[in-house]
């Protein structure tokens, strides 16, 4: 009797195992669901972040439109009320001309003409006659003077340096690339040598020292941000057109990733930031090493300048593939 009992309370204590161990098989399925639709979630807002960017950007473009446009009404009409002040005054008018039509001049009314007559006052002088009361010598001498002192100015005037551009990223030109081969350099076991297209006639040669960070393949026929216009420098025998940018820090480098669509060839802009590139950064004026301090990954990759991000008009915006507040060089 008491054997049977034995085997029954060991049945039970079995069959009462078997349904934890069911139970806790089910809380793992569930707890790694959780974790799928948490990052699937963490994806979604990521994606909702990066196009109310873009969203808000081309807002802004709208509206500077509008009152560009605005403005552009205000001064044609300023233009109309001079015009018509000048007209009244009896001024000659000139009307600016259509592309392939001549220029017509207004002459003013003969009313217009007796009253600026009448208060003009012109005596006219003999070409090279000596001023009223004035030596001939004296005044010989008074207009080799105003010659030299013409000259001089002229002088002066040519030489003046045109003023200094702002410093600021819209100097560098910046632009997206695709790196179609990659290879070690011969004579360097750190750099590679890239072939990269960047929307001209032929690609660039490009040497990074990215081997101890990115592997060779990973540099195969991929896309990447370009600064194009940096004076073409000789790395170990090899000359470098041309500079990979890289989310970076003492330990990790990336390479930047342009927006999905964007093709070789775009161009990366800032908005607030509307000036043109240099045609090539002249290194006496150290323009990229006064640029490069403000160029950062923010807490969402994304790759900015002082916190306005790298983007490609109307395709999105520049980012590093997990850094986040890093230096970009």
């Amino acid at each position: 009797m008491s054997h049977d009992c034995s085997l029954m309370f060991l049945s039970r204590s079995l069959i009462r195992m078997s349904g934890h161990a069911q139970t806790f098989a089910q809380m793992e399925q569930r707890a790694t669901e959780a974790d799928h639709l948490i990052a699937y979630l963490k994806q979604q807002v990521q994606l909702l972040k990066e196009k109310a960017m873009v969203q808000a950007t081309q807002r802004e473009e709208k509206r500077l439109l509008a009152e560009n446009a605005k403005l552009k009404q205000d001064i044609e009409e300023l233009k109309g009320q001079l015009e018509e002040k000048e007209r009244q005054r009896g001024v000659l008018q000139v009307a600016m001309p259509s592309e392939g039509t001549p220029a017509v001049l207004t002459k003013p009314t003969p009313q217009e003409t007796a009253s600026t007559e009448s208060t003009i006052s012109v005596t006219p002088k003999a070409p090279g006659a000596p001023q009223k009361d004035m030596p001939p010598k004296e005044n010989e001498a008074k207009k080799k003077k105003e010659k030299s002192a013409e000259k001089k100015e002229k002088k002066q005037a040519a030489a003046a340096p045109e003023p200094e551009p702002l410093v600021d990223v819209s100097r560098l030109d910046l632009r997206v690339g695709k790196i179609i081969s990659a290879e070690k350099h011969p004579d360097a076991d750190s750099l590679y040598v890239e072939q990269v297209d960047v929307g001209e006639a032929t690609p660039r040669t490009v040497v990074s020292g990215l081997v101890k960070h990115v592997p060779l393949d990973q540099m195969q026929n991929r896309m990447a941000v370009l600064l194009c216009n940096l004076k073409p420098a000789k790395m170990r025998g090899v000359v470098s057109q041309a500079m990979v940018m890289c989310a970076s820090s003492p330990d990790k480098v990336e390479i930047l990733d342009p927006p999905p669509t964007a093709v070789p060839g775009d161009r990366i802009t800032f908005q607030g930031f509307p000036g043109e590139p240099d045609k090539e950064l002249n290194p006496k004026k150290k323009v990229w090493e006064q640029v490069q301090p403000d160029l950062r990954t923010n807490d969402q990759c994304v790759a900015t300048y002082k916190g306005v991000p790298f983007q490609v008009a109307g395709k999105g915006v520049c980012k590093a593939q997990t850094m986040t507040n890093s230096g970009i060089k």
